[in-house]
C-alpha cells in the first residue's frame, strides 16, 4: 500500500515531466493534465505526479503565474519544516564561502533562486545589509519564517546584519499576485534601520550602494570578476566605459593604470554617482562623465574623426526581457558593437557584454561576426567569461546562465 502523502497532487504532462527529470524546476499552467478539487491556497505546497502516478517532487503552487509549480525538492522524505528551510539557505551560505575569497563575502550573491533551489527569492549581501526580491508567491508566504533564519546563520558565523531590505519594486510580483513594494522587512525583536545606503568594496575600489533607489537591488555583482579582467588590460589605455551605471568597469580600469577613462550613461544620476565613487576612491582626476545616449554618442565620434579611445566597453542593461523581443534586440546590441569596432583602431581592446539570457550565447556570438564583418575588422578573442561564481549557474536551467562577457582586440 502506498504511503499516504500530505499534499495535494498535480498530474503533469510528459513534456513537464521530462523538463522535471531534466533538473528544471518549472511546471506551467498549460502543462498540468489534472488538478485536485478543491483548489490548494495559492503558495501552497504540492505534489507533482506523473501521468503513470509517479513522484516527480514537491514544489510551491503559483495559481495566477503562467509557472504554475516550481519545485522545490525531488526527495519524497523531505518535511518542510523550519529544519528544511534552514539546510537550504546554510548550503547556499557554505557555498559562497567556498567559491569566494574571504574579503570577497561583504558584497556577493547570498541566494540565487533557482540555482539555490529556492526557487523566486533573490539575496545580496551589502556589508551589513541583507538586500531581498521575492519572486514567487510561495517564498512570499515563507518569507517570515526565510529572513530571520538567514540572518542568524549569518550571526551565527561572525557576520553583522543590520537589516533586511526587500526590494520588491518589480512587476514580475503582478504575475504571482503580489502587490510591489519596498522596505525593511522587520525582524522580530528588533528596530527597524533607518539608513538606506551602505558602502561596499568590489576589487579594492569603493562604492556607495542606494538599496532603496538602485537599480535591481543596488549593485551590480555579478560582473566582479570581468571587472578585474579589464582593470588588467587598462594599463595607458584611453578607455570609453559606456552605460556605466555606477561607474564600476571605468573605476576598474582607472584603477588599473588607465591613461584617461570616459564614463557614459544616459541616467544623469547614475552619472552623479559614478563621479562621487571616482572621489571617494582618489581616482576623479583620470576620469571625465558624460550623460549621453551611447546610441547617437558611437557615431557621433566617429564623424568626429580619429581613434579617441583605444579600449570601449559595453556593458549595456538587458535589451531583451523576452523572447518576442528578442530580435529587436540583437539589433540594438549589433548596432553598439559596429560602431565600437568602426571607432577603435587596429589594435585596440573591446569589452562586450549582455545580461539577457534571452539572448543567448549563439545568438549573441553570431551578432558580433555579423558587426565585425560590417566593421570590416577581424577579432582577436583574449577571455570569454559569465557571471561571477556567487550567481551558480544550474545545469538544466538555462534562466541561470545569462550573463556573457567577451574580451576581444580588434585586428
Amino acid at each position: 500500500m502506498k504511503q499516504q502523502r500530505p499534499y495535494p497532487a498535480y498530474i503533469v504532462s510528459r513534456k513537464a515531466q521530462a523538463a522535471l527529470e531534466g533538473g528544471h524546476p518549472w511546471v506551467y499552467a498549460d502543462e498540468i493534465r489534472l488538478a485536485p478539487t478543491p483548489a490548494p491556497e495559492n503558495g501552497a505546497l504540492v505534489d507533482l505526479v506523473s501521468e503513470k502516478g509517479r513522484y516527480l517532487g514537491t514544489g510551491m503552487l503559483s495559481e495566477q503565474s503562467k509557472i504554475r509549480v516550481r519545485l522545490l525538492s525531488r526527495n519524497a522524505n523531505d518535511r518542510f519544516d523550519e529544519g528544511f528551510w534552514r539546510r537550504r539557505l546554510q548550503w547556499a551560505w557554505d557555498y559562497r564561502k567556498q567559491v569566494l575569497a574571504p574579503d570577497e563575502l561583504d558584497c556577493c550573491r547570498i541566494v540565487f533562486g533557482e540555482a539555490d533551489f529556492l526557487p523566486g527569492l533573490t539575496v545580496d549581501r551589502f556589508g551589513p545589509y541583507l538586500v531581498t526580491q521575492t519572486l514567487s508567491v510561495g517564498i512570499e508566504r515563507r518569507k517570515g519564517l526565510i529572513f530571520p533564519l538567514l540572518a542568524e546563520i549569518l550571526r551565527t558565523d561572525g557576520r553583522q546584519v543590520a537589516g533586511i531590505y526587500e526590494r520588491n519594486d518589480v512587476a514580475l510580483r503582478e504575475k504571482e499576485g503580489l502587490a510591489e513594494g519596498k522596505g525593511f522587512f522587520p525582524l522580530p525583536g528588533e528596530a527597524v534601520p533607518q539608513e538606506t545606503t551602505t558602502e561596499i568594496s568590489e576589487n579594492g575600489i569603493r562604492y556607495r550602494v542606494d538599496f532603496e533607489n538602485g537599480q535591481k537591488t543596488g549593485f551590480f555583482l555579478d560582473q566582479k570578476y570581468n571587472r578585474r579582467a579589464v582593470a588588467a588590460l587598462a594599463k595607458g589605455r584611453r578607455v570609453l566605459d559606456c552605460f556605466t551605471h555606477t561607474g564600476s568597469f571605468a573605476l576598474n580600469a582607472a584603477a588599473g593604470g588607465a591613461a584617461q577613462v570616459t564614463a557614459v550613461d544616459v541616467s544623469e544620476s547614475a552619472i552623479a554617482l559614478a563621479r562621487e565613487n571616482a572621489v571617494r576612491n582618489g581616482l576623479e582626476g583620470k576620469m571625465d562623465f558624460l550623460a549621453a545616449d551611447v546610441f547617437d554618442l558611437l557615431p557621433r565620434l566617429a564623424a568626429e574623426g580619429g581613434n579617441p579611445y583605444d579600449f570601449i566597453i559595453l556593458d549595456p542593461p538587458a535589451f531583451t526581457k523576452s523572447r518576442r523581443t528578442v530580435e529587436h534586440a540583437m539589433r540594438g546590441y549589433k548596432e553598439i558593437n559596429y560602431r565600437a569596432m568602426k571607432l577603435l583602431p587596429r589594435g585596440g581592446y573591446l569589452a562586450s557584454c549582455s545580461c539577457s539570457h534571452f539572448a543567448s550565447e549563439p545568438l549573441f556570438i553570431r551578432m558580433l561576426h555579423a558587426a565585425a564583418r560590417d566593421a570590416g575588422v577581424q577579432l582577436r578573442q583574449i577571455e570569454a567569461r559569465q557571471q561571477a561564481p556567487d550567481h551558480p549557474i544550474l545545469w538544466g536551467v538555462e534562466e541561470t546562465n545569462y550573463l556573457k562577457f567577451f574580451l576581444f582586440q580588434v585586428v
